[in-house]
């Protein structure tokens, strides 16, 4: 049985590509292309970027930016539920030797 689909058509700025995707994962790239042409549409509106080379490159920025930005809040996130945690062990810690002082 074979596990690779027949390539893909996905249109971006007006053109056509034919992309090899494993099965299962068609609609992951669907969306993934549907996204970059939205993104190129959104560079090449503004006027001030001029051919497609270009455009390209700019929207690549472009998205590189917001996944770095996602990956540095994510990250900010992780470290403050880290802090967190480290609090609420020391305030169990805290509280566990108040109920022993009281116990005696």
């Amino acid at each position: 049985m074979n596990n690779e689909a027949p390539p893909m058509v996905l249109h971006i700025l007006g053109k056509e590509y034919r992309v090899g995707c494993p099965l299962g994962n068609e609609e992951s790239l669907l969306t993934a292309a549907r996204y970059v042409n939205k993104k190129m549409e959104e560079v090449k509106g503004c006027g001030k970027v001029i051919g497609v080379e270009r455009v390209a490159i700019m929207t690549a920025l472009n998205i590189a930016h917001e996944l770095l930005e996602e990956y540095s809040r994510k990250k900010e996130e992780h470290e403050l539920n880290e802090r967190i945690q480290a609090l609420r062990y020391k305030v169990e810690m805290v509280l566990e030797e108040y109920r022993q002082i009281e116990a005696s």
